[in-house]
């Protein structure tokens, strides 16, 4: 039985292997070799130098690339004049025409013939699912800001060593940073929100959460109309029938427990009370590095080679 070949760049990372535990296990795939600039062997498989890695790039169908931002790029690029195609796992390409946007449940269509997806980063994905069906149905009221408050375990931060993310530093503690609304994932929510909802402010602030895995996202949408709870589940439903990485939590709101370690995002809602006009909260649970990264970007992989979406993947 033919197996599809796929390299992953940048390998060492906790992207890279989370990547690497969901290929090994994916029954239409092989991984050909990995690239590491500190490490010769990551979970089994030879891990080259870069500047090595790229002399094969021509050797496989398909390239993931979990590069460093800035250093993914040019890499990917180098794979596609091999030859190969590519998923870019940075944030390189996210808003970029020579990409297509790879958030899978919502740009489908256009990425099985895709030469390159940008995998969509790890709050984007929480924000953006939880968004869309609401400005799709044209309920968002743009003439005030939707505000995001989302949370984000300690991985999402990267395995370079920081002192500001040792043990002692993050546990029994709760932070915001990047306040103010500079984070650097805010244009790209911004412009994948405006073609389904035009100009809309949004406030976006993060969090660090003292565990290793999963965000949760809070969404306050305020709308045009009341919209019940029931309502407001109806259109999560109607939007996402049929996907089987998003579950729609009835009567309830999702937790970090509902996603960590698999492919989902998980979504709940509640009408907000004692306010003047209509708004919406609701909440996004996923696993920053399986549906915010890794898991997506095989969801992505499986469509560009013809496989069934699921393969490899856990829901």
């Amino acid at each position: 039985m033919h197996k599809n070949s796929v390299a992953v760049l940048g390998a060492s990372g906790y992207v890279g292997r989370e990547l690497l535990e969901i290929l090994a296990r994916h029954p239409n795939v092989t991984i050909e070799f990995t690239s590491s600039q500190s490490e010769r062997e990551i979970n089994g498989h030879r891990a080259l130098p870069l500047e090595e890695a790229q002399k094969h790039l021509g050797d496989v169908e398909l390239v993931l690339s979990c590069l460093p931002h800035g250093v993914s790029r040019p890499a990917v690029e180098e794979a596609r004049r091999a030859g190969a195609r590519a998923v870019d796992l940075s944030a390189d390409l996210r808003l970029s025409p020579a990409a297509v946007y790879g958030l899978t449940e919502v740009f489908r269509p256009r990425v099985p013939e895709a030469a390159i997806v940008a995998n969509p980063g790890c709050y984007p994905t929480a924000a953006l699912l939880a968004l869309l069906p609401f400005a799709k149905a044209g309920l968002l009221d743009t003439s005030r800001p939707v505000v995001i408050d989302a949370a984000s375990g300690v991985s999402g931060a990267g395995r370079s060593p920081k002192r500001e993310l040792l043990f002692a530093e993050v546990a029994e503690d709760f932070r915001a940073y990047s306040v103010g609304n500079e984070h650097r994932h805010l244009p790209e929510i911004t412009e994948h929100l405006k073609p389904f909802a035009g100009e809309v402010d949004l406030v976006f602030t993060p969090h660090l959460l003292p565990v290793k895995r999963g965000i949760l996202a809070t969404l306050h949408l305020p709308l045009k109309q009341v919209l019940d709870r029931s309502a407001a589940e109806e259109l999560l439903l109607e939007t996402y029938r049929g996907e089987p990485f998003i579950r729609v939590v009835r009567n309830g709101i999702p937790s970090l427990k509902d996603v960590v370690y698999r492919n989902l995002a998980a979504l709940g809602v509640a009408p907000v009370k004692h306010v003047a006009r209509p708004m919406l909260t609701v909440i996004s649970a996923i696993d920053n590095l399986v549906k915010g990264a890794a898991g997506q970007a095989v969801q992505n992989m499986n469509l560009m080679l013809g496989l069934e979406e699921t393969e490899g993947l856990r829901c």
